[in-house]
């Protein structure tokens, strides 16, 4: 039945390419119910016939669907055609206000803006003014899908999340497609089923591996690492690669234990630094017991890493991987050196630092290789030294993210100042509320960069560019909650993507 229902929607939607507006809506809906992975083909000559044209008397809501989604698949377009909605005085026509559709498309067009394009920046406050002043006045099932779109912009979901809450959404909706609805349903719940077969292979190894009954104070959080994983790699053909991912991080969190929960005694932080940066068994002698089956499972995990890419791809790759290891630890060193010094870095010290031992670079280095898209000479020497701007903007958002959502947990923990204490601290501010605000308008600015990097591609492969761009969506995705605590939203968004099924 998923078979069939799959070669109906592909006929439909090479149907609608002579439609513009219908093409790119059906397009959409395809994203975002997560089914854009079984039609890659269709939707790249959908993508290529509308970036081609010129469409004079397109109307805002299709101007800013073909906007988004040609940027958000990695396809030049100009802002400049949102040129014609503007008045003599270069603002945005009066008689677009009664245009809700429009405007939020124009909203959601204006998330994907980089630096320089100031016509989005004034599309994103004119469009959002309009939206919360008409709000009362619209009818509830297009008022919920506006303040959804307030609340979080397209842009910024998270691929599996976002199709898990739109399945629900789009069932609702007057005139949906029901073929595309039934098979968004059965696909859902097939991939569901291939995550928790990857999850039973993570914690099998993560229990043979056995770090937490010999380190009781390392965290045992295998799910957590394996939700990270889907947030930066949604799509099914990913699962080899998210496994091993999940490994890193799980060893990255005991790592950041040893130095941060377990408080580590600093001359054997610097044994276990130093062994790492000489990446071979001898050096683990000098270790005590708790460090050298940590130092061991950091070993082989990342050598049997390496081997698994050089069998697959003939690439040896372990000076690359080893040498991100390496980073983190002196990063996490030097956070035990501010701390044990009494030292306070500035704020610009702490996120730099921070990106390193979030394990943004890490990551991304791992899975530049383990997807294995576009990897040439040229795109290697833009890995390293520095780090593109590509993983240090999205490990930047990681990291004030992860800042916002567990400042006061960690505060309660004795932890080093965050980026809010310390943005607060250089800008005279003295109530947290404003250095809050501080760090969401950092963050803004951070998407804008991260956004150029997709309009400039500089070499990098589509592949790792969107694997960035999911970190950032992650973050905000995992660290954004209200009322509850951070494990408790992770727990929630666990158990609705890998063990609720969708029942019709």
């Amino acid at each position: 039945m998923r078979k069939e229902l799959l070669e109906i929607t592909r006929r439909e939607l090479m149907r609608s390419i002579s439609k513009p507006l219908e093409a790119l809506q059906m397009m959409d809906t395809i994203q975002r119910l997560g089914l854009a992975y079984h039609f890659e083909e269709e939707i790249n000559i959908i993508l290529s016939e509308v970036s081609s044209k010129v469409y004079d008397d397109e109307d805002l809501m299709t101007a800013g669907l073909r906007f988004r989604l040609l940027r958000h698949n990695g396809h030049q377009i100009t802002p400049d055609i949102f040129c014609k909605f503007l008045n003599e005085n270069g603002k945005f026509e009066d008689s677009l206000k009664g245009d809700i559709m429009g405007l939020l498309s124009l909203y959601e067009a204006s998330y994907l803006g980089a630096n320089g394009e100031d016509i989005l920046f004034e599309a994103m406050e004119f469009s959002e003014a309009q939206l919360r002043s008409s709000l009362p006045s619209l009818e509830a099932q297009l008022a919920t899908k506006v303040s959804q779109a307030l609340e979080l912009p397209r842009h910024r979901r998270m691929v599996r999340l976002e199709a898990r809450r739109f399945i629900e959404e789009y069932s609702k909706e007057n005139g949906h497609n029901p073929d595309l609805l039934e098979l968004a349903k059965l696909d859902y719940n097939k991939v569901q089923s291939l995550h928790q077969m990857e999850l039973s292979e993570i914690t099998r190894w993560w229990k043979e591996l056995g770090l937490v009954e010999k380190l009781t104070f390392a965290r045992d959080r295998p799910l957590e690492c394996f939700l990270w994983t889907v947030g930066l790699l949604p799509e099914p053909k990913y699962s080899a690669c998210r496994i091993e991912l999940a490994k890193t991080i799980a060893i990255l969190l005991v790592i950041d234990d040893i130095f941060d929960t377990h408080d580590g005694p600093m001359d054997e932080l610097v044994l276990f630094t130093n062994a790492i940066r000489k990446w071979d068994l001898e050096a683990m002698e000098e270790l005590p017991e708790y460090m050298k089956i940590c130092y061991m499972a950091l070993y082989n995990t990342t050598n049997e890493i390496c081997y698994k890419i050089l069998k697959e791809n003939g690439w040896s790759v372990l000076p690359y991987l080893k040498s991100t290891w390496i980073d983190m630890i002196e990063g996490f060193m030097l956070e035990a050196r501010w701390f044990n010094d009494g030292e306070t870095p500035n704020l610009e010290e702490y996120v730099e630092n921070g990106v390193t031992t979030a394990g943004a670079y890490m990551a991304l280095v791992h899975l530049f290789f383990l997807i294995g898209q576009g990897v040439t000479q040229e795109s290697v020497k833009l890995l390293m030294d520095p780090y593109p701007k590509l993983f240090s903007c999205s490990g930047r958002i990681l990291r004030l993210w992860d800042d916002l959502g567990t400042a006061k947990e960690e505060q309660e923990r004795g932890d080093l100042a965050s980026s809010i204490h310390l943005f607060m601290k250089e800008n005279n501010i003295t109530c947290e509320e404003g250095g809050r605000k501080g760090i969401m308008k950092l963050i803004n600015n951070l998407w804008k960069d991260l956004n150029s990097e997709l309009v400039s591609r500089n070499a990098m492969p589509l592949a790792i560019i969107k694997a960035a761009f999911n970190m950032a969506r992650a973050s905000q995705v995992v660290y954004q909650h209200e009322e509850d605590t951070y494990f408790s939203s992770v727990d929630n968004y666990v158990k609705a993507l890998f063990f609720t099924p969708i029942i019709n």
